[in-house]
């Protein structure tokens, strides 16, 4: 079970606006998530906080494949990203680099930005505990979630847990 604060953030979020280009010659994740959002929300590192959730529409994660943006993500301490879509690429990455991500447009509609809220990640329940409301989002299958709970797919391999 994942529970944290929500930030809140609109459609078609790029990497470039996750982590900019300028800080790529790094994949230490504590420097990038000091830039993570920056462009956004220039207080975002200095609030959020471990095992807080981001909340975005549709797209998130569109623009350059690159790693570094959910590297900065995870970084910064976030526990999942919930969205109406994501862009491929950032999919692929997220679960590369161990990072939850969960699709449910309408928790998305229903959730605002401070809310509290829960994810049960084997089932996909997420509960708005500000609101008491319930969405139901589509959950990994069992050896996805491994992989994410390993650290990222490298991890998953070295541990032999594959």
């Amino acid at each position: 079970m994942i529970q944290g604060k929500v930030f809140k953030f609109g459609d078609d979020i790029d990497t470039d606006v996750i982590i900019p280009a300028t800080y790529l010659n790094t994949h230490d994740a504590k420097e990038l998530a000091k830039h993570c959002m920056e462009y956004t929300n220039p207080e975002f590192y200095g609030q959020v906080k471990q095992g807080d959730i981001m909340v975005a529409g549709r797209n998130f994660g569109c623009g350059s494949s690159r790693e570094h943006a959910p590297i900065a993500i995870k970084g910064c301490g976030v526990s999942i990203v919930i969205a109406k879509s994501f862009a491929r690429i950032f999919y692929r990455n997220a679960i590369n680099i161990g990072l939850y991500i969960i699709e449910c447009p309408e928790a998305v509609d229903g959730i605002k930005e401070g809310d509290e809220v829960s994810v049960d990640v084997d089932t996909g329940v997420i509960t708005d505990l500000t609101t008491g409301k319930s969405y139901q989002g589509q959950a990994f299958p069992k050896f996805i979630q491994n992989i994410i709970e390993c650290g990222g797919l490298i991890n998953t391999i070295k541990q032999n847990k594959l």
